[in-house]
Parts: C-alpha cells; sequence; structure tokens
C-alpha cells in the first residue's frame, strides 16, 4: 500500500467508464438516472453480478495501469452515482417514483419516499471487497450523502426535508461503518446538491452530513471525504468558477473536500477557505475530449499550490469521467498521473 507520506496522491472522482459490453452508453448518456432504469444494462440479471465484478476488476486494472495511488471500483454496478442506493432501501420508492426539481428547476424523476427508510442489505459492501482483494494501494468507495438524497427525493411520508435528511443520514452512517469494515480507507459522501440547494444544504445539510459521519472510523488511517459537483459537462454548460457551498464545510466533520476546478476554470483563491482540510481537486476537463499533456496538469496542480500546501492535495479529475469514451478517459488519467509526478519532482 502507497505510502501515507506521498504527495500529492492520484485518485479518481468515483467513476470510470463501463465496457460497452456491460451497458448502453448511448442511452446513457441522453440524462442522469435518479430512478431504477434496467434497461441500460445489457446483461441478464441472472449473471450481472458476475459482469459487475468483472467490469471492475477491469477498472481496477485501468487505474493500476494508469499509476492511480488511490483506487475505486469505478461505479461499475450503477447507472448514477445515487439511483444505486436507493435501489437498496426500504421506505424508498424507485418503481412509482415521485418529481422534484433539479438545479434548473425543471422537474425531474426522482426516489419517492413512501415509509420508514432501512436498509435492505449493505449496498457497497461487495464491490469494496472485490476491489480490496484485488490491489495492494488504497481503495475508495462513494456514497450518495443525506442532503442530497434527501433534497433529490419526493417526501411523502417524514415531517420536512430536515427530518428526511437524517433518516438518510442513518443509513449512510450504516453503509459507511460497512465499506471501512470491508477494507475501504477512503469514504466519499457525494453531495452535488449541497451546492444547486444550498439553501437547505446551509439549514440541514452539514447537521446532516455530521449524523452519517460521526463514530464511523474503525481505524486512525480512514477518512471521509465530501465531493461537491457542478454539473455533469454534458448536462451543465458555462458554470460558474466559484462555489456557492463551499468553505461551510469547513467545520463539517469530514477530512476532505472534492472540488472541479478544470472546466470551471475554478478561482483558486478560493481554496484559500478551507485551511484545516485535505482537497481533493478536478485537474482534468471532461468537457473537452482533447487529452491534457502533463504539463498542462503539472500547471493546474501549481495553480492549486499557490493557496494550498502539497501535504493537503489529492489529485483527480473533474466529476463524471463514466460518460468519456474509455480511451478518452484512461489517456486523461495517465496524463493526470504523469503530471502529478512533473509537479512532485519540484518539490522534492
Amino acid at each position: 500500500m502507497p505510502n501515507d507520506s506521498v504527495l500529492l496522491p492520484t485518485a479518481l472522482v468515483g467513476s470510470y467508464p463501463q465496457p460497452e459490453w456491460l451497458i448502453d452508453r448511448p442511452e446513457l448518456v441522453k440524462s442522469v438516472v435518479r430512478t431504477r432504469t434496467d434497461h441500460l444494462w445489457r446483461i441478464p440479471k441472472e449473471l450481472r453480478q458476475q459482469a459487475f465484478d468483472d467490469a471492475t476488476l477491469l477498472a481496477v486494472h485501468d487505474q493500476e495501469r494508469a499509476g492511480l495511488d488511490i483506487i475505486t471500483d469505478g461505479e461499475q454496478s450503477r447507472e448514477s452515482y445515487s439511483n444505486h442506493f436507493a435501489e437498496g432501501l426500504d421506505g424508498v420508492d424507485v418503481d412509482k417514483p415521485g418529481e422534484a426539481p433539479n438545479r434548473f428547476g425543471k422537474l425531474i424523476p426522482v426516489p419517492r419516499v413512501y415509509g420508514a427508510i432501512k436498509r435492505k442489505h449493505p449496498m457497497e459492501k461487495h464491490s469494496v471487497e472485490v476491489v480490496r482483494k484485488n490491489t495492494d494501494r488504497k481503495v475508495k468507495v462513494t456514497i450518495p450523502g443525506p442532503c442530497t438524497q434527501a433534497v433529490m427525493a419526493q417526501n411523502d411520508y417524514y415531517k420536512d426535508k430536515e427530518e428526511l435528511a437524517y433518516a438518510f443520514a442513518a443509513v449512510v452512517k450504516e453503509e459507511i461503518m460497512d465499506a471501512f469494515a470491508a477494507g475501504a480507507d477512503i469514504v466519499q459522501l457525494d453531495e452535488p446538491w449541497m451546492v444547486s440547494f444550498s439553501d437547505q444544504a446551509r439549514l440541514f445539510g452539514i447537521k446532516a452530513l455530521n449524523r452519517a459521519i460521526e463514530g464511523v472510523k474503525p481505524r486512525p488511517s480512514c477518512k471521509v471525504a465530501v465531493h461537491l459537483c457542478l454539473g455533469y459537462s454534458h448536462v451543465v454548460k458555462n458554470k460558474p468558477n466559484r462555489y456557492e457551498f463551499f468553505a461551510e464545510l469547513e467545520d463539517s466533520g469530514a477530512d476532505q473536500i472534492s472540488i472541479e476546478t478544470a472546466e470551471p476554470k475554478l478561482d483558486l483563491s478560493s481554496l484559500q477557505e478551507i485551511k484545516k482540510k485535505d482537497l481533493i481537486i478536478g485537474v482534468l476537463n471532461l468537457g473537452d475530449m482533447k487529452i491534457e499533456t502533463p504539463e498542462e496538469v503539472a500547471e493546474r496542480i501549481r495553480g492549486a499550490l499557490k493557496y494550498v500546501s502539497a501535504e493537503r492535495l489529492v489529485i483527480a479529475p473533474d466529476c463524471g469521467m463514466k460518460y468519456l469514451p474509455r480511451k478518452v478517459a484512461f489517456s486523461k488519467m495517465k496524463a493526470m498521473v504523469d503530471g502529478a509526478k512533473i509537479v512532485r519532482k519540484e518539490l522534492a
């Protein structure tokens, strides 16, 4: 396993392109699904788990071949970052969905909460075990965060969205603990709708997040990250160069905060708002099919180093790598690793 002291460790945000034999990619990119979309899978249901495991091994192999320090399952068994989790919960209906506004105010199909939320079974434990058995590097897994899940649901049961968020926090906490027990080193909670619905995030998002995180770490080396997303590049154009919700996470229980910097051309001076936590910074523009050169990646890292010490930085792509062609994704990932190596040598 890589030494904890390695400067500028590299990792995916979470996802990696799934093989064409596993998922209908032309259909996948048409929308960001929130409910059950079984028709996307090319593999019969009875063979799907085996196919997911095989695809996960391919994703692990690609990450290791590119030289990443931290390995994920590439979210190979998910249609999207969130709906997979909702399918594993009692009290949540993904077959007769409700509606909620997206970041543009358009009503979209979302899970409908009709009863008390409980886990039917662990959702990501198996994926963590597969990755852990097949790499000696650090392992990260991603789980949708409680605030995003609450905002991205029709609430037909709980008193209000805040109470709903706390219900989601309870099952997320169980999931985090199972992931660490299965061998994960880092658990990342995906909270993109904290940015899109910052008023609700300020009202109850941090409280729900802290409820999910408190007391989950079985080992001092375990870390919890929170990922903030400005939207997938094939859906959101003209991303803002600042985060509407960011500095508020400084006082949360998270150890790391993950953000995009490349495509939105983020005002990197905003990184100064976080003084105590590690920052996972996206340095690959996933809205551009052009493969960055290692030097271009290195320059983006140098920009962040003006405001954050190297000891607090983790290097990653921007969000949504699963939507790229596989060859493009791998080449960008390799450029990211090589760019980080350039800067490491400069700092040595």
